[in-house]
């Protein structure tokens, strides 16, 4: 193995140490040799024929060494090996050296490499021959001359001298790669080492059949071309073997395994740096084609193929020089780019991947639209091994899909996958398995509801309260609702905490109205919930067991939801509706396809989102959204709730717009239903005054109850 990885360049931080380690090398082997080679020009006369047609073959051989394609870097094998090893074991350490040294000559003049190169090419093989013939000195004192019978202890000295030849060649070589890159020796050493064996292996174990073949024959020696071409072809076929194993075969760009190595080799080479203080970034980005499949199913795959050749192009077109790109499979690619500063200059490298992506691909004269979207996860902020980075990558991607952005960077709250979320699913889950209603477990705490009234505007009545999860973690504390919902709707879990809300929510309903409080209460479902129709199920075995009134009971859904599956969810939602289950739209103004929806589904209410409503005292254009949400809800006959009311500008100016309900601090905070009945028994309406023409619309009868006016109408109040 010649040193075929180094380039005539080296980085001014690494000059010194590595051409030091060259000189090192060549000032070593001139030392060990200098005095076989100077006793060798008064054995030249006695050198006989076989020797110099070994010579002679050794520097033709090297002069179109073997360079099997697709390495990278490409090593090239030698043949001189099994000619100067076989001229070790018979003649001395001067003349292998001397012909070896001429071979190097020779291929380096072909090859035209740096001085250097060849100097240090020289003496790395010198040095190993000078080992070898030690070793087999150590098994054979009196050399292998000609004559002797050869037994297996020779056998096995002369295996040992080409182990310890390749592990000296080799070895000086990789050391040489390590001062040259910096990466680690180890990795260095094992990257190409299974190649190296075995090609240069054949080669050494040639060279004792050489020595023997012209101890019978100096005309045997040519047949040794033989052999030698098979190792050709080996080694070709096993660069090949290499080359298929590492490429994609469509693209022609690296593949997955390509990228595991490289991800490995550039984690390495970073902590290195990191641990000598040189800053740097190691960035992995993902993309996925969209509607690559259309193209497939419209097009056929053909089309589809020659698509993904040109992404390929043009992703190869727009990264850094010394970037891998590679093709994970099917519309998906990934970019991996060292030497980084920081997120900026991932995210550089983002946005010119996504513009060459914006230019339509022209096939058969129809032009294709190939945009995608890019998830970007950094080293090591974001993972320290091939696998964390690659999920925290597809993570972030399909976080860039969802949201509709073109480029995201790897964020934990969207990693619904996360060791986190994960242990704090498994605690949900146990907490809703454990016995009991409250659903109290030592280790995981407790599931609660906490309820907020909702207050008609004009009367100041309780009309109603919306029904809030609440979970106290015992390490964690209180978990932010929010997030309790995004980690159990990913899972089966949300199934159980759906069937939980459900059952403590009618039967505390059914607690009030023996108490004499008669109030509607709202539950927020999920996607999940309404795909199929046994929530419906459950709810009408629940309000039948406690005998509650359907008219009691709400369901809040967003837009989100009916988007996910328009079909399945309008089928659930009319079944609850028959039932006598009201449906309010939650976060009016948020979604999709809003009219759509209000002319189309069975709605008793839609509830303005808060974004809207805490904006709308300070921001005019809040206000005048409200007021127009307001006035398109009135003319479909549908109630509405206004979220988020903190101050009483913002609830006289809900009041002067003629909205129906509010709900927020400015009446009271979420609270469990023990201290909502002491709320119930102190609260007094806020009087607005009267109402301003045109704006009241929908009266439903009260009933004083314990000093408080409730609600007695139809089940469209939140």
């Amino acid at each position: 193995m010649e040193a075929a990885s180094l380039r005539n360049s080296v980085p001014p931080g690494r000059a010194t140490t590595f051409f030091g380690f060259v000189w090192t090398v060549v000032a070593v082997a001139v030392a060990v040799c200098a005095a076989p080679l100077a006793a060798l020009p008064g054995r030249v006369p006695a050198l006989p024929a076989a020797f110099w047609l070994m010579a002679a073959l050794a520097v033709a051989g090297d002069a179109h060494p073997f360079t099997p394609s697709g390495q990278r870097p490409s090593p090239a094998v030698f043949p001189s090996i099994c000619f100067s090893f076989a001229i070790l074991l018979g003649w001395g350490l001067g003349p292998a050296v001397a012909v070896q040294t001429l071979a190097v000559a020779v291929s380096s003049w072909r090859m035209r490499h740096a001085v250097w190169r060849a100097a240090f090419n020289a003496g790395q093989y010198a040095c190993a021959l000078a080992v070898a013939r030690e070793v087999a000195r150590l098994a054979v004192p009196g050399g292998f001359a000609a004559g002797f019978t050869v037994s297996w202890a020779d056998v096995l000295a002369v295996a040992a001298a080409g182990a310890a030849w390749f592990l000296v060649s080799y070895g000086l070589v990789t050391l040489a790669l390590r001062m040259r890159f910096g990466v680690r020796w180890w990795s260095a050493f094992r990257q190409g080492f299974a190649f190296e064996a075995v090609s240069n292996s054949s080669l050494l174990l040639l060279g004792p059949v050489l020595m023997a073949a012209a101890r019978v024959s100096a005309g045997l020696i040519p047949l040794i071309i033989v052999p030698l071409y098979a190792v050709s072809r080996m080694a070709r076929l096993s660069g090949e073997q290499e080359r298929q194993a590492r490429l994609d075969p469509l693209t022609g760009l690296a593949n997955r395994k390509a990228l595991v190595d490289e991800v490995a080799e550039q984690i390495s080479l970073h902590a290195e740096r990191a641990a000598k203080g040189e800053p740097g970034r190691l960035a992995l980005l993902l993309l996925d084609l969209d509607r690559f499949k259309h193209v497939n199913d419209a097009l056929g795959h053909a089309v589809g193929d020659r698509l993904l050749v040109e992404v390929g192009r043009r992703l190869t077109a727009s990264v850094r020089p010394g970037d891998l790109v590679v093709r994970l499979g099917g519309d998906e690619f990934a970019i991996l780019s060292g030497r980084l500063a920081g997120l900026d200059a991932a995210r550089e490298i983002a946005d010119g991947v996504a513009a060459a992506l914006t230019e339509p691909v022209a096939l058969d004269g129809l032009p294709l639209d190939v945009g995608g979207s890019i998830g970007i996860a950094l080293y090591p902020e974001h993972g320290r091994d091939f696998e964390t980075l690659m999920r925290h990558a597809d993570v972030a991607m399909y976080d860039a899909k969802h949201r509709g952005d073109t480029v995201a960077v790897y964020a934990a709250e969207s990693d619904h996958n996360s060791p986190e979320r994960l242990s704090l699913l498994a605690d949900l889950r146990q907490v809703l398995e454990a016995p009991g209603s409250a659903g109290a477990a030592d280790d995981v705490g407790e599931i609660t509801m906490y309820y907020q009234p909702q207050i008609a505007i004009a009367s100041g009545d309780v009309v109603g309260v919306e029904a809030l999860l609440r979970w106290r973690h015992p390490r964690r504390g209180m978990v932010d609702p929010e997030e309790l919902i995004r980690v159990a709707e990913q899972s089966a879990v949300m199934r159980l905490l759906t069937r939980r809300v459900v059952d403590d929510v009618v039967e505390q309903i059914a607690k009030w109205s023996a108490a004499g409080i008669e109030l509607r209460a709202a539950v927020n479902v999920s996607v999940r919930d309404l795909h199929t129709g046994e929530i419906a199920d459950q709810i009408a075995d629940r309000l039948a067991r406690f005998n509650v009134p359907p008219s009691q009971l709400q369901l809040e859904i967003t837009e989100g939801a009916l988007m996910a599956d328009p079909r399945r969810v309008l089928a659930t939602i009319s079944r609850l509706d028959k039932i006598g289950v009201a449906i309010a739209l939650d976060d009016f103004g948020t979604g999709y396809s809003s009219m759509q929806h209000l002319r189309r589904l069975p709605l008793a209410e839609v509830k303005v989102d808060r974004s809207f409503v805490l904006g709308m005292a300070v921001d005019a254009d809040d206000a005048a959204i409200v007021r127009s949400m307001i006035e398109l809800a009135g003319a479909l006959g549908l109630r509405v709730v206004a979220e988020g009311v903190e101050d009483e500008r913002t609830w006289r100016l809900l009041h002067a717009a003629g909205c129906d309900v509010a709900q927020g601090w400015f009446y009271a905070r979420p609270m469990p239903a023990a201290e909502l009945a002491t709320w119930l028994s102190r609260y007094r309406p806020l009087q607005p005054g009267p109402v301003q023409p045109g704006s009241g619309r929908h009266r439903w009868p009260t009933a004083s109850i314990r000093g408080v006016r409730v609600d007695q109408g139809r089940a469209d109040v939140n």
